[in-house]
């Protein structure tokens, strides 16, 4: 028994080993996360609330500005700069930052639905160093969107990713690497109707598990759209044709499970925290925010939370729509021309 184990044992280290692919990507890719978490979760740049800041550099009163300087001070948080109230209110009510300071009024406000608002709101009143009162509170104008509902589109569009890239791409890669790709080349199937049926099968299967989804959260919690659920549904179906298209650059020519696996989960996780689906990335790096908006799932999200959470309509979300729509079309013709019905 033992003998058979180690024979199998051995076969299947051999086999690995014969995968250079495989071995280097199991090797890189938790190098390439490190490397990459480390550049931008840096413990300089290790931020646990925001704070947004509009009017003078000088706050309204010397009991104000004393209050301010001592905040400021405090670790950990992040103050960003905003011209106007008007524009960093939204930003508030979207849990983009948990707090706002009026320098030019003396007062600052927080949502009453976010947890770390009320934590930076305790810092700043206990930043007082004056008896006397400095910054005082202010009522949220606007519609507050719970962080629940913000974050609801940010989930719905994460599973899409993933029901996508590995539905497909994960998928086709096997069918390569157990010959079932060998044998269909034989017969009158021709390689566009096998990756139109791919495409159709999955984007069948991703909107009904996402209507499942969506569905059964709404029941449970309450969750509203507050525009269309027709745009909401476009948005859908384009970020997960992109999606998928883009799992068919990935699947082209590979038939090495592992390392598709790893190519996979290195195009998911900068997605999936670099797109906002669990947090805003208010206040990062420049480059942070720039190389967000090349992701599919960056581009989904966004115009899903403003359909959802905004009431945002067709023409609110055409610039998201029109970037999907072009992701598509080029990881689409660079993956059919890169399609191998054989083993490289």
């Amino acid at each position: 028994m033992f003998k058979r184990i180690l024979t199998l044992f051995k076969a299947r280290n051999l086999e690995f080993m014969r995968d250079r692919s495989a071995v280097a990507w199991n090797i890189l890719f938790p190098i390439l996360v490190i490397v990459g978490f480390s550049l931008i979760f840096s413990d300089e740049r290790q931020i646990l609330y925001k704070v947004g800041i509009v009017g003078p550099r000088t706050a309204v009163s010397p009991a104000s500005e004393a209050q301010l300087n001592s905040f400021i001070k405090t670790k950990y948080i992040d103050f960003i700069r905003f011209r106007s109230v008007p524009e960093a209110m939204p930003k508030l009510l979207h849990h983009r930052i948990d707090l706002l300071i009026n320098t030019g009024t003396g007062t600052f406000w927080n949502s009453k639905t976010s947890p770390k608002g009320y934590i930076a709101e305790r810092l700043l009143k206990a930043s007082a160093v004056t008896p006397v009162a400095g910054f005082s509170k202010e009522s949220v104008t606007g519609v507050e969107v719970p962080y629940i509902e913000w974050l609801f589109p940010g989930i719905l569009g994460m599973n899409i990713m993933f029901s996508a890239l590995f539905g497909v791409g994960y998928v086709v890669v096997t069918y390569r690497k157990n010959g079932v790709l060998k044998r269909l080349s034989v017969t009158p199937l021709r390689p566009w109707e096998f990756l139109t049926a791919q495409i159709l099968s999955r984007m069948y299967l991703l909107l009904v598990t996402t209507a499942i989804v969506f569905v059964g959260c709404a029941i449970i919690y309450g969750f509203q759209v507050r525009g269309s659920y027709l745009t909401l549904f476009l948005v859908f179906c384009l970020g997960g044709f992109s999606m998928i298209s883009l799992s068919l650059v990935v699947a082209a020519r590979s038939s090495s499970e592992e390392f598709a696996g790893g190519i996979l989960n290195l195009i998911t996780w900068p997605m999936m925290f670099l797109s906002e689906v669990w947090f805003s990335l208010e206040g990062a790096h420049p480059w942070v925010l720039k190389v967000s908006r090349f992701f599919p799932l960056t581009q989904m999200i966004d115009a899903a939370r403003k359909i959802m959470n905004d009431g945002a309509g067709l023409r609110e979300v055409q610039s998201q729509l029109f970037i999907l729509a072009l992701m598509s079309l080029i990881f689409l013709i660079t993956g059919s021309k890169l399609f191998t019905w054989h083993k490289q």
